[in-house]
């Protein structure tokens, strides 16, 4: 859903011409901004282009491993408000997602959330999901930012298709989104203890991939157990003219407001996907390691989209898998090339990387060959002309912090 570059990518794209200034200026003007840009830039954010939006890269004179840190051991606010926000509902909503994603919605217990993914005709990922089923046929989906345009004109495309045909027509299915709402990330261990503070709802019986309404200070949100860290925490959706109130109440002390540097290098510590690094419309879930979102029941017989290029993945193998490594010498960025140690055949490639703060080595997550994918592989990694040693090791690469109850 954020980089570590973004600081480096910006300086690089934009040098210090006039030129360029100018064209700073009329890019920067383009940007969509959540509702939280001017409360960011009051407490001193730093604000860098970012899927199509203006959103802080790091605040004041924190540093990324300070609020890396802060974030793995006490709590810290993110800004996710860039995302999209969308309501599914209608007497045969549970049949238009299960026929959009290889997940077993109709299984789902209300008021539960799980990962899955938009697949195109061939099985390819056009943009991973978290979907929480609020009663039968109604759900709350969010997807990423960066994807906007694609994920909402594939939507609107299918959802034409289904109210059209048989199945729509026994009930239509209603596609609101949540245009300019607000989405806070409350993340870290201290992340329960600080929200219970404003809640009379005991947050105990609110486990990891459940969701509920909870009155925050007044206000009623919707609150979901989980995020994009891998530590405990809550993602709290927020009507637009609300959005700041609820800002402000999240981010007094212990609470660290926190940028997209920081969000990047905590989520390829726990092992998670970004779209358009480790994921896109050439890779299928199980290329992906994600083979755990498609239901059990909808392997054999599930009738979505892309079933087919699925099928011969899980019943063939993949031709790649994706894979964690630790680098020895410099880290391993997107494109590092992968190589076999002894024959130097190309096996693969980095899709992100980073110097771990938590673990103080190089970690990195890339693709490689089938068959080579197992734990205790050693490979190669080109980084800078050179060729490193890497090992192939388990993800996540700490050990995630859930609320599990």
């Amino acid at each position: 859903m954020v980089y570590l570059r973004a600081a480096s990518l910006f300086r690089r794209q934009y040098p210090s011409s006039l030129l360029n200034v100018r064209r700073l200026a009329t890019e920067a003007a383009q940007l969509k901004r959540t509702g939280l840009y001017d409360f960011h830039v009051e407490h001193g954010a730093k604000m860098v282009p970012f899927a199509g939006y203006s959103m802080p890269l790091s605040y004041g004179d924190v540093g990324q491993v300070a609020g890396h840190n802060h974030v793995r051991q006490k709590v810290g606010v993110f800004d996710v408000g860039h995302m999209v926000q969308s309501n599914f509902r209608g007497k045969t909503a549970t049949g238009f997602l299960e026929w959009l994603t290889p997940s077993s919605l109709s299984s789902l217990n209300p008021y539960s959330s799980t990962l899955s993914v938009l697949l195109n005709e061939n099985g390819g990922i056009i943009d991973d999901t978290m979907i929480t089923k609020h009663a039968n046929d109604a759900f709350y989906v969010v997807t990423n930012a960066g994807r906007r345009d694609r994920d909402l004109a594939w939507l609107k495309e299918k959802l034409g298709e289904w109210n059209g045909s048989e199945k729509g027509k026994e009930g239509p299915v209603e596609l609101e989104i949540l245009e300019n709402w607000g989405l806070l990330a409350l993340q870290g261990p201290e992340a329960a203890a600080y929200l219970q503070t404003l809640t009379s709802y005991d947050l105990r019986g609110l486990t990891f991939g459940k969701a509920a309404f909870v009155p925050i200070e007044g206000f009623n949100l919707h609150v979901a157990r989980g995020g994009y860290t891998g530590e405990d925490g809550f993602e709290i959706s927020i009507p637009p003219s609300h959005t700041v109130e609820v800002a402000k109440l999240l981010s007094k002390s212990p609470v660290q407001l926190t940028g997209l540097g920081v969000r990047d290098s905590l989520r390829l510590e726990a092992g998670l996907c970004l779209y358009g690094n480790d994921l896109d419309e050439n890779t299928s879930p199980v290329e992906a390691g994600l083979t755990w979102v498609i239901g059990k029941d909808r392997k054999e017989n599930g009738n979505f989209i892309g079933a087919e290029g699925v099928r011969k993945h899980l019943k063939e193998g993949p031709p790649r898998r994706r894979v964690g490594m630790i680098v020895e010498g410099a880290p391993a960025r997107q494109h590092a090339k992968i190589f076999a140690p002894d024959s130097g055949d190309l096996l693969g490639a980095v899709t992100s990387g980073i110097p771990s703060p938590t673990l103080q080595k190089n970690i990195a997550m890339g693709y490689v060959k089938n068959g080579w994918h197992k734990k205790g592989t050693e490979v190669e990694v080109e980084v800078r002309n050179r060729r490193q040693k890497a090992v192939l090791t388990p993800m996540p690469f700490i050990k995630p912090n859930y609320w599990r109850g």
